[in-house]
């Protein structure tokens, strides 16, 4: 059972983020904060917003050999990688600091490629030993409960979403071997040529173990996939808090699936002594009861075996990594090389040492000017959605007071955790990778059981300070905006304040806006799910929501995959509030400073909309955008923008927009969330 449930609200991808003026220092980009050279100004906006702002560089710029995407928000994350590389390999192979020399041990063990290549597959011996071992179910079904080792079912710990100052245990379906359930049962040609290599990639994985009757192995783990498959939620049904909220006591779980045999599973991963799980799909982790007892013993056991090594193949001998290289990323996604090996480290310590390297680069990439301007255009998009909500026609006064009571218990954080994560007792060895990535595992289970008799601690993050990304988390009401994102392009403070607020604010207004989407509007001021909502004002709500659901199910960026509306509705529910919110700070600065002057050519809003577009700036492999468009609550870029500004009506009058242009929607068909 994987251990891990993460709470709240990831963005994907985030918007440009700068502040403050000055005269004296030079924007990196342009001689306002954009890129000219990104523009292609034979476009007309009113026909394709997003070329017009970067046409050109959609043109020229190429996906790099190891990437699947390119823009500044996968680019970005370039600099902060060197930026660790950095501060690693400068420490030498055997610092002093114990924290240090645990970050230098884990990347020197995974550096050591001839180390590895030596010992082959021995150090898989132990953990296979183990699935090995398995004779009865309710064996096989302990074993999965503990780090490292697949199963149909999570168990996790994260605070309870109708009691957010506590703990609790939660559990649902389990990631499959293939990204969504729509790869296995989709009948188009593209898909069943996806299963096919699956298939191939199975046999090859088991081959290189040394393991006989690989393909007749391959088929009874692809069945049992398949028919797992066939019973997981949708990404859409997932979305919903509401259903996905069904607490359960010890017999409850047993009438739902006795095949996990709960009870003893909970004590022997120390959860012995939580009386209620809250089971996010109930109807699937059913159906997986039914398959541990339907399936034969060796097949799970098989399955547990590819699954294992597979999911470490990258600190196992070149053959194996390369091979799941070759499916996860070149066939999945057409990535057409591995990234280097330091940079394949440096990624690995932010996931398993996260809080240790972040605590280095806030050291040495973080400053208390850029908290102060941060936090003073946040203090803006306060007042603009306090505004928003005043006026906010389809909303009624019960509601409205909650929501300004929301929105008064919003917590910004920005920067830096105020305290970190110690890993003192996570054992880490010089020469065994594999070893690390369990104990890694093993250590963060340990970590969630540690903080479960206790209330939740409000200054924990879920997002690394060196990660170029930014949340909303409805359970605490917090947005976070963690030090790597905060920096040119995404944070100058030389750029003109039109594009500070439609890059910075239209981004902080999103993370804001999350608070009142679909899903998160379901969250009270507490963070508790609670329906805090009239029946009529949701109705008024739901009706905006539905006209943008209709919007983005029209969009077809790859011939036959459309967006799904209902599974992007948060994120651009949050992308078109967020620019509503940011346009009406941004005017708020304009009655405080003055009409801003035309700088070449452009107009004070014709810059913010720019602004707005070009922090959006990205591409695409096929294989990852169709990955995208089946499970992630995000759209892609292009859609991001031309989604979104044409229901602005700010955006009409700044362009000049008219019926005819391609974008142009009637007024009545334009959707305001606020």
């Amino acid at each position: 059972m994987a251990i891990k449930r993460v709470a709240g609200l990831l963005l994907l991808g985030m918007s440009g983020l700068a502040l403050a003026q000055t005269s004296a220092p030079k924007p990196k980009y342009g001689p306002w904060g954009v890129d000219y050279s990104s523009m292609d100004k034979a476009t007309k906006p009113g026909d394709d917003f997003f070329r017009y702002a970067e046409g050109s560089w959609l043109k020229t710029a190429p996906i790099a050999p190891d990437k699947a995407r390119a823009g500044y928000n996968y680019d970005m994350p370039d600099e902060s990688e060197a930026e660790v590389r950095k501060l690693v390999e400068e420490a030498g192979p055997a610092p002093a600091d114990p924290k240090m020399r645990r970050i230098t041990d884990f990347y020197g063990a995974w550096m050591d490629q001839a180390g590895i290549e030596a010992r082959g597959t021995a150090p898989l011996k132990p953990w296979l030993g183990r699935i090995a071992a398995i004779k009865t179910t309710n064996q096989l079904v302990a074993l999965m409960a503990e780090p490292g080792f697949a199963s149909p079912i999570n168990i996790g710990v994260s605070p309870n979403s109708k009691d957010p100052t506590h703990y609790t245990v939660d559990t649902g379906q389990a990631r499959l071997g293939l990204p969504t359930r729509d790869y296995y049962l989709l009948p188009d040609a593209k898909y069943v040529a996806y299963r096919k290599a699956y298939r191939d990639y199975i046999i090859h994985i088991q081959e290189l173990a040394g393991i006989p009757d690989a393909a007749a192995k391959a088929d009874a783990i692809i069945a049992l996939e398949t028919k797992l498959a066939q019973d997981q939620w949708t990404p859409e049904a997932r979305r919903d808090p509401v259903k996905t909220y069904n607490p359960m006591d010890r017999a409850a779980l047993t009438k739902l699936a006795p095949q996990f045999d709960w009870t003893p599973v909970l004590a022997r991963i120390g959860l012995g002594k939580m009386p209620i799980v809250v089971v996010a799909e109930p109807s699937a982790v059913t159906a997986a009861g039914k398959a541990i007892a339907a399936t034969p013993l060796a097949t799970w056991k098989d399955w547990m075996t590819f699954r294992f090594i597979s999911d470490h193949a990258q600190y196992l001998p070149k053959a194996f990594d390369d091979t799941r290289f070759g499916f996860y990323s070149r066939t999945m996604q057409d990535v057409q090389a591995q990234a280097e090996r330091w940079k394949r480290g440096v990624r690995l310590l932010n996931d398993y040492l996260g809080e240790a390297v972040g605590q280095l680069y806030a050291q040495h990439h973080w400053t208390a000017d850029t908290d102060k301007q941060m936090t003073e255009l946040i203090g803006d998009l306060r007042a603009a959605y306090k505004e928003k909500i005043d006026n906010a026609a389809w909303m009624d006064e019960p509601t409205r007071k909650e929501a300004l009571a929301k929105l008064a218990s919003f917590d910004p954080r920005i920067g830096h955790p105020a305290k970190y994560i110690d890993y003192s007792s996570m054992t880490v060895s010089r020469t065994d990778p594999l070893g690390n990535a369990i104990a890694a595992e093993d250590f963060q289970w340990k970590l969630e059981l540690s903080r479960l008799p206790k209330p939740v601690d409000r200054g924990l993050w879920d997002m690394n300070v060196q990660e170029v990304n930014a949340y909303y988390n409805p359970l605490m009401n917090q947005v976070t905006f963690p030090a790597a994102i905060l920096q040119p392009p995404f944070f100058d403070p030389a750029a003109d304040p039109a594009v500070n607020y439609g890059e910075t604010g239209a981004t902080i207004g999103h993370e804001m806006g999350h608070g009142f989407d679909d899903e998160g509007r379901q969250f009270d001021a507490q963070g508790k799910l609670r329906d805090w909502w009239t029946k009529e004002s949701a109705d008024r709500y739901t009706a905006h929501a539905q006209k943008l659901v209709a919007q983005f199910n029209g969009y077809e960026p790859i011939p036959g995959v459309h967006i799904k509306g209902e599974l992007t509705l948060g994120e651009n529910l949050g992308d078109l509030g967020g620019l509503e919110a940011a346009y009406a700070a941004y005017r708020r600065y304009v009655s405080r400073h003055g009409e801003p002057p035309v700088i070449d050519g452009y107009t004070g809003d014709q810059r913010f909309f720019i602004a707005y577009a070009q922090s959006w700036q990205g591409k695409a492999r096929e294989g990852a955008l169709r990955a995208q468009l089946l499970s992630n609550p995000h759209s892609p870029e292009e859609y991001r923008v031309n989604g979104i500004v044409r229901n602005m009506d700010a955006w009409y009058a700044a362009f000049g927009v008219k019926p005819g242009d391609k974008l142009y929607l009637a007024p009545e068909d334009r959707v305001h969330v606020w």
